[in-house]
């Protein structure tokens, strides 16, 4: 590295960082667009265009050895999870379960999701003030998941807290304790005995579904998913789709407050919440940080990339390159996005991706129907941290 970014330092488990990483991330775009960090060793592309690359060329990116860093392994591994995989595994089981999360599919949801969200956001009018994601953000997408995979009410609460705890980093310690051990079996054996449920008296829900569906292989043959796939995918959908809204429910919420001309706008014009969606996703991405391996030497802006290194593509950093959006630091609900990577491109664009939307837009129409302004409780606020998501836990609002 040059001697301009001698004194760059990037650390995605480090909490202050994770506070307001801007500054460091737009130090990385333009001082060292190919970031080496030596105590965790892997590179960061920090750019629209190299993460966007990047994310296209599945061959030289692999997802096979995973993508979060700390649970990155040296050769490919054999995980059932879909996003730990490329093709063709990758392919056959997204072709599976794509029918499930199509825009027509989901586009059914609509009815459930908006009962669900004035369900919570009723009882709170007139309250004087609320925690936002508490009683509201983190619990609306809990609901939703857990309704189309057929996990009972009385069962959801528990599941979304073993999420939460089998997610959160503390600093310096990547890799968990045993605390993430303990928790990780309390959620894994429930999701096997959840299945084995449904195995012995299949519903009318998406694993009973998936359970009955046919994975075609490579070699024209079919088969059924087995448990190990099931209980990945379950995990995977809980997991990614319960803290991805949440944090973008903070990020709306703290956002809007922060910008009250334009939540004023929308509360007027609530045709204009879905553009406003991709402008807080661009803005504030829920995830962050994607992670890769490389499967050849790659060489990117002087810096030689050998093969098999760590890879961290920062989408979030990537929705403030000025490079892509003129007058990038700038909120506004206005803008006008042509692409952003938030949710993904290529391969592994995020299969929720349009169950994610739906729920933010019918989430903030409801919330600015009956919370025009409020104000957000700033020394109240709480962080969660995780090297997968980034946001606020807490979110106490005033009415």
């Amino acid at each position: 590295m040059s001697d301009l970014s001698s004194d760059l330092y990037y650390d995605p488990y480090d909490y202050a960082i994770d506070a307001n990483p801007h500054p460091v991330w737009k130090r990385m775009r333009d001082e060292a667009p190919v970031y080496y960090n030596e105590k965790y060793d892997f590179y960061a592309f920090s750019r629209f265009e190299d993460v966007m690359e990047a994310s296209l060329d599945a061959k030289t990116y692999s997802s096979a050895y995973g993508t979060v860093i700390e649970l990155m392994t040296d050769e490919p591994g054999d995980s059932p999870l879909m996003i730990f995989q490329d093709a063709p595994k990758h392919t056959q089981l997204r072709k599976l379960v794509s029918r499930a999360f199509s825009p027509r599919q989901v586009g059914k949801l609509e009815g459930n999701v908006r009962k669900l969200a004035r369900g919570y956001l009723d009882p709170l009018v007139g309250s004087g003030g609320f925690d936002y994601l508490q009683d509201f953000g983190a619990k609306l997408p809990v609901m939703v998941i857990s309704t189309l995979l057929g996990i009972p009410e009385e069962d959801r609460e528990q599941v979304r807290e073993w999420t939460d705890a089998l997610l959160h980093r503390e600093e310096d310690k990547p890799g968990g304790d045993h605390t993430h051990a303990e928790v990780s079996e309390q959620l894994w054996g429930y999701y096997a005995r959840y299945v084995d449920k449904r195995r012995k008296a299949p519903k009318d829900d998406m694993i009973s579904l998936l359970m009955q569906a046919e994975l075609e292989l490579a070699d024209g043959t079919k088969r059924r998913l087995d448990n190990t796939e099931l209980l990945a995918f379950i995990g995977l959908l809980s997991a990614a789709g319960n803290e991805t809204v949440a944090r973008f429910l903070g990020w709306a919420c703290t956002l809007l407050d922060r910008h009250p001309e334009q939540r004023a706008m929308l509360a007027a014009n609530p045709a204009a919440i879905p553009k406003a969606v991709e402008e807080i996703l661009r803005y504030e991405a829920p995830s962050p940080v994607q992670g890769r391996r490389t499967t050849r030497e790659v060489e990117r802006h002087g810096v030689v990339i050998p093969e098999k290194a760590k890879i961290t593509l920062l989408t979030a950093s990537a929705g403030r390159d000025e490079r892509e959006y003129p007058d990038a630091d700038r909120f506004d609900v206005t803008r006008k996005i042509d692409r952003h990577v938030t949710l993904g491109y290529g391969t592994h664009f995020c299969l929720g991706a349009s169950l994610a939307r739906l729920e933010a837009r019918v989430a903030l129409e409801e919330t600015l129907s009956r919370f025009p302004e409020w104000e957000v409780v700033w020394d109240e606020i709480e962080w969660v941290h995780t090297s997968t998501v980034r946001g606020y836990d807490k979110v106490p609002i005033r009415l």
